[in-house]
């Protein structure tokens, strides 16, 4: 079946509130009838929507973005653009009316918007119940200490004195973070006294307290599961952490086999647990005595996932689709021993990697994604990654291909 014909940026032809030519849901009688469903919608339209486009292309499946702009990163690839905001109820209706099946990009989407979606007869993976533990960390480590999982010792605050009473039992320093709206780093601070916990109470919004993890590794665990329960789960990813900002990936994560086994069953619990249909990337920390703790969740590909793109057999993006349309999963072996992916970050100065595109691919073995973003410092740009049998080898090459295409005198350059 060919893709709808209405071109990028319109509406299809029905209106907003009918029934889309193949209806959400069908998957089942879709699998019979042999007429497989080619319409995806995604809400939201930055970068992850737009490798997931390049996925669609391979797949013949048609990406719809709902997203603000016609320039941001998944529309401005060729993603089809529907201009409204990821918490516009109408927008959202409307959207999901004329797609098989709505998933998302980011979680900072109206799950009431989403429950319209559903009431209306459409699919919607993540559905809200399992979304919810991705959008409200307080909800989510209540769910996750009553479902048995490892989480730190928490709970909800609104004052400096509950922050004392806290830290009296379980020490200095403790975590303040934001319930919902927190990301890369917004909404988590490590607070060593209460007067500077006084004053991140201050800010905007509802807060909760965890007691400080001794780190010594963060991992994710990111895996794939379809509408009737079958889960594929990725190689544990190490994950390098820098004020908040993952910069770095390495696949496999450097930690003892017996270590790794015990996260991936924990994660394929917790997918279980909250019934999530397509990619979920769960975050660790392994603790200085090699316990796991739980940090937090993402119900959508997440940039733990980045290094399958060249690493493993089937990216997180392909398999992301495939489970949401609830089509057979991909295999997730890695096609090399070692796969690294360094994060290309806006520094303090402006820096357009584009322009310092043929500078990094003088080595050959570097993998380069740009997202199409204007620079801004700390902003995530694009990535670089590299394979290859030596991990050390791997990360220099990487960081030496990142360096070359954010640093304002890069290594190499000809002068």
């Amino acid at each position: 079946m060919s893709a709808p014909s209405h071109p990028a940026g319109s509406a299809p032809s029905h209106p907003a509130g009918s029934a889309p030519s193949h209806p959400a849901g069908a998957t089942e009688t879709s699998r019979q009838t042999g007429e497989l469903p080619v319409r995806v919608g995604m809400v939201g339209g930055g970068q992850l929507a737009r490798m997931t486009h390049r996925a669609a292309i391979d797949l013949g499946v048609s990406l719809e973005v709902l997203t603000p702009g016609s320039d941001d990163p998944a529309a401005a690839a060729g993603a089809r653009f529907h201009a409204g905001q990821p918490d516009d109820l109408d927008a959202l209706a409307a959207f999901g009316a004329t797609v098989d099946v709505v998933t998302l990009d980011h979680e900072l989407v109206s799950a009431d918007g989403l429950q319209r979606i559903l009431d209306a007869g459409g699919t919607v993976h993540p559905s809200p119940r399992a979304l919810r533990f991705a959008q409200d960390k307080l909800h989510a480590r209540t769910g996750f200490r009553d479902a048995g999982f490892p989480v730190p010792p928490f709970r909800a605050i609104d004052t400096s004195d509950a922050v004392a009473s806290f830290a009296d039992v379980h020490g200095w320093p403790v975590v303040l973070k934001a319930q919902a709206g927190g990301y890369d780093g917004r909404g988590v601070e490590v607070v060593a006294d209460v007067d500077t916990a006084t004053s991140v109470l201050t800010r905007p919004g509802d807060w909760m307290i965890e007691a400080h993890v001794p780190i010594a590794t963060e991992v994710a665990v990111v895996l794939a599961r379809s509408p009737d329960g079958a889960t594929v789960v990725y190689p544990v990813v190490e994950t390098v952490q820098r004020d908040g900002i993952c910069v770095e990936l390495v696949l496999p994560a450097r930690i003892p086999d017996a270590l790794a086994h015990r996260a991936k069953d924990l994660a394929t619990r917790i997918a279980d647990t909250i019934g999530v249909v397509g990619i979920l990337a769960v975050e660790l920390f392994v603790t200085t005595d090699d316990h796991l703790v739980v940090n937090e969740i993402a119900t959508r590909p997440h940039n733990s996932g980045h290094a399958t793109i060249e690493g493993s057999v089937t990216s997180q993006f392909t398999n992301h689709l495939r489970a949401v349309l609830g089509w057979p999963l991909g295999a997730v072996e890695m096609r090399a021993p070692v796969a690294v992916t360094v994060n290309l970050l806006g520094g303090p100065e402006p820096v357009d990697p584009r322009s310092r595109l043929p500078l990094a691919l003088q080595d050959p073995h570097v993998h380069a994604h740009l997202y199409g973003k204007l620079w801004r410092p700390g902003r995530k740009l694009g990535h670089v990654t590299v394979l290859g049998d030596d991990v050390d080898a791997a990360l220099a090459s990487a960081r030496l291909a990142a360096a070359r295409l954010t640093e304002p005198d890069p290594p190499g350059a000809r002068p």
